[in-house]
Formats: structure tokens, C-alpha cells, sequence
């Protein structure tokens, strides 16, 4: 019976396209956040767009070198510790001006919940250095850097920057992360419109540099982006193509390599809404080939969210997906708030689960899902996935043309249920998938109330 419906089901689906070229994803892990190794769905499958859990206020920027103006956080791991970096910066509601001048500061943690703001003694500000200002001179606007780990580069850089001056954006690098220095006196990329977060970081997946900034295009702020051998000669940037998501203003875009699949791109544009109190919010977008990014038009942090995020300004993500520890099964993303109404304004941590994004999900009626042909390495077939009151996952193995094998149909599958981050996949006889391994073959799944977020074979 559960054949004859199965049957049933994909007889409404598409025809097969049987002569891809199947998609060598060996044993890397494959995240449902975009449509580009699933052939078709059922109706009653879709990509859910989830929302992190918002969680504790790990900086308040109560100093008087910072103030309720403090933006552009850049938020990464380094060994041990996890760095931050943002702009110190404080505004004037009545007499509409600046307090003081910007400045870039530093904080560091250990468990990225707590947060320090060391001395540094760099800097000097009304006649001290006792101060965590790790920046100020060209570049504190907006001053983003990140750890650079291209294999070649030389130790005094393994810090690089973008920060924007008259003219562009002025390239920096450190050997410390810490104490900083202009790699060129005047700017490296010099078409675009530089005001927000412009950043960027070494390619691993392709071998090079590349940087994301802000630019306009017919009047609405846009993304432009290009690359580099050596973090100085930057190619012409070109804007990225959303496809047909409606052209809406986007701010801040804090793209990178996702760390558990460094060929996907994950970025959290920021939306402004300069007809909304100039609204802003982080939205979600994805992208494999660094030009073309899936648009997702649901905020993953609404204005509405906890607390003080409804105002001018007062809702960017920070650049930075952390795993933290003592969390294996999070990951942490961080998002301002009372940007311009109060002394002060605050950053707060969000959660999501490992890998969860966006999930395949199908509800109370059961949604069906087949990737195009991929070969692959490996042993067995894990999923992280969770399943809700009633709910299970099912996987089948095909062959290139749609034919299920045997003894890795859906029948044969053991129904999965539960939550984990990676759940072997077995069948009646076995969960050894390995003589299928270098074959092209197509995976079919089969959800009722359950959401699978990725999977990979190992």
C-alpha cells in the first residue's frame, strides 16, 4: 500500500531529469537551505525558513567612547578565545550630531556569553589610553576585520580589514589582531557606495579572496562583489544576482563561508525600510556559486523580537556564526538592538540548531522529496533531522533514472524518529551504503510531520 501511494504521489511530480550529470558531493555535508540538489517535491513538502531563539544581552556599550550609535559587529573564533569588533560611536537626538568621534573597539570572550573589554593602551581618548579602542584613524566607520587562513599568507597578516575613507575602501592587516597597520595609503576598491559592513575573507573553497559591500543600483541599496590573489588587486565588482526577489533595500549583508560546508555561502542581509521609521531586520539569503544567491523574504529576526529592535536602525545582524562551547548542538548569531534610543545600545545572542536554517518539512500530510543523481564516499548516510507527534522520516535509495534499489527502498527503510544532529539511516538488512558508493544515485525521502535539515554520507 504505501507503494501504490508512493506511486501515486510522484506521478503528479516532474519527469526525472535523467540525463544530469550526476553531482559528486563525496562526504561533505549538504544543508536544505535551497532547492539546488532537489529534483522535485510533493505538495506537502516545502523549505521552511526557521528563526534563531533569542537569547542572553552579551554587551552593553556603556563606556564613553561608545554609546547608543555602536555598530558593525564582527564576531569570529580564534583559537581559544572568540574576538569582536565594532564601531564605537554615540549620537546626539536633539541637537542631531555626533558626541564624539567613531572609534573601532575590541572585546573578547571565552565562552562568547561573556564578554571583556581590555585596555589596550593604544589609543588615547579625552587624555587616556586606558581603553579598548584597538583602532582610530581611517577606517573606524566601518572598520570589519577577519582571520585570515589562506595557508599562504605571511605571519605579520594573519589579521586582514576593510575600512572605508574618502575615495573607497582602505585595505589594514595585523599579526596580532590587535595592533593594526594601512597595507596601502590609499583605497583597494573604489566603486560602490561604502557606508555599512563592506567585508571580506579568504575563499578556501575556491582559492582566493573575496570581498561583499553596499552599493546602489537604480536607487536601492544593493551588493556588489569581487575578488582577489592577494587581498590588494580586486577585480571590478559586480552586483549579485537574487533572482526574481523584489528589489528591496539591503544594508549590511554578512556573508561567509558556512563553516560545516564551506562551499555554501550563508548571508543575513539587512532590510531597511526607510518608509517604516527606517525599520531595519536580518533576512536570510544562500548561495553555492558566490554570484547568485536563493533571497529569503521572511526576517529571521523581527523587529518585534525582544527588546527595543523597532527603531531607526535597531535590528543588524552581526557578522559572525559561532559554535560556542558546552553547545555542540548550537550555533549562536548575535543581533543589535536600541540602536539610537537610549545612552547606551546592546548586542544579544540567538540560537540556532546545528545546521538549521532552513529545513526540507513536510506536516500532518506526507511530503515527498527527491535529490537530482549524486555520487558520493562513504560507509552510511546520516540526516540531522527532528521529527514531531507522529511524525517520521523515511529515505530511499535510486538509481539515476528514479528506480528504487533494492534493499534500500522505502519499505525496507526503518522509520526514523526523534531529534539528533546526525541520525544513521538504516534499512531492514542493512545501513551499509558503501557499494553504492562513486554510483550515480538519487535520494528520496519521505517526511510526515518532521523537519530534516542536511545530510551527508561518511
Amino acid at each position: 500500500m504505501i507503494r501504490l501511494l508512493l506511486f501515486v504521489t510522484l506521478l503528479s511530480l516532474p519527469a526525472f531529469a535523467s540525463a544530469a550529470e550526476p553531482v559528486d558531493i563525496g562526504s561533505r555535508l549538504e544543508l536544505f537551505v535551497d532547492d539546488a540538489l532537489i529534483d522535485h517535491m510533493s505538495p506537502g513538502c516545502r523549505l521552511d525558513l526557521k528563526r534563531p531563539e533569542p537569547r542572553e544581552v552579551v554587551l552593553v556599550t556603556d563606556r564613553p567612547w561608545e554609546g547608543n550609535t555602536c555598530a558593525y559587529y564582527t564576531i569570529f573564533q580564534d583559537g581559544d578565545i572568540y574576538r569582536m569588533y565594532y564601531r564605537g560611536s554615540d549620537w546626539d537626538e536633539h541637537a542631531k550630531k555626533a558626541k564624539h568621534r567613531e572609534v573601532a573597539c575590541y572585546a573578547e570572550s571565552r565562552d562568547g556569553i561573556h564578554w571583556e573589554k581590555p585596555n589596550l593602551g593604544l589609543f588615547e581618548y579625552n587624555g587616556s589610553t586606558d581603553n579598548n579602542i584597538v583602532w582610530d584613524g581611517p577606517g573606524t566607520h566601518n572598520f570589519t576585520p577577519f582571520r585570515d587562513t589562506n595557508p599562504d599568507c605571511p605571519e605579520d597578516q594573519q589579521y586582514k580589514a576593510l575600512g572605508v575613507a574618502r575615495g573607497g575602501l582602505l585595505a589594514f592587516a595585523s599579526a596580532d589582531g590587535i595592533h593594526w597597520r594601512l597595507l596601502r595609503d590609499t583605497p583597494v576598491i573604489t566603486r560602490g557606495a561604502f557606508d555599512s559592513q563592506n567585508l571580506a575573507f579568504w575563499d578556501a573553497d575556491r582559492g582566493e579572496y573575496r570581498e561583499y559591500h553596499r552599493t546602489f543600483r537604480d536607487g536601492v541599496r544593493d551588493i556588489q562583489t569581487g575578488t582577489s590573489p592577494d587581498f590588494l588587486n580586486w577585480t571590478d565588482p559586480v552586483f549579485i544576482d537574487t533572482g526574481d526577489a523584489p528589489k528591496e533595500h539591503l544594508y549590511t549583508n554578512a556573508i561567509a563561508p558556512y563553516a560545516r560546508a564551506p562551499h555554501i555561502l550563508l548571508g543575513f542581509p539587512t532590510r531597511f525600510h526607510p518608509d517604516l521609521n527606517d525599520q531595519v531586520e536580518p533576512t536570510l539569503m544562500v548561495s553555492r556559486n558566490r554570484g547568485h544567491f536563493r533571497r529569503y523574504l521572511d526576517a529571521v529576526i523581527p523587529h518585534t523580537a525582544p527588546e527595543d529592535r523597532s527603531g531607526n536602525r535597531s535590528n543588524y545582524m552581526a557578522w559572525g556564526i559561532l559554535n560556542l562551547p558546552g553547545k555542540p548542538n548550537e550555533l549562536s548569531v548575535y543581533g543589535t538592538e536600541a540602536y539610537y534610543t537610549g545612552p547606551d545600545s546592546r548586542l544579544r545572542r540567538f540560537a540556532y540548531r546545528t545546521d538549521g536554517f532552513v529545513s526540507l518539512r513536510a506536516d500532518g500530510k506526507t511530503g515527498e522529496a527527491v535529490t537530482v543523481p549524486l555520487t558520493f564516499t562513504g560507509k552510511e548516510l546520516v540526516l540531522n533531522l527532528a521529527t514531531h507527534e507522529g511524525g517520521h522520516v523515511r529515505v530511499e535509495l535510486q538509481d539515476a533514472e528514479g528506480k528504487p534499489l533494492d534493499g534500500f527502498t522505502i519499505e525496507q527503510c526503518q522509520p526514523i524518529t526523534g531529534d539528533a544532529i546526525e541520525k544513521t539511516v538504516q534499512w531492514k538488512t542493512t545501513g551499509d551504503v558503501s557499494s553504492l558508493a562513486g554510483k550515480p544515485v538519487r535520494l528520496h525521502l519521505q517526511l510526515k510531520n518532521a523537519d530534516v535539515y542536511s545530510y551527508r554520507f561518511r
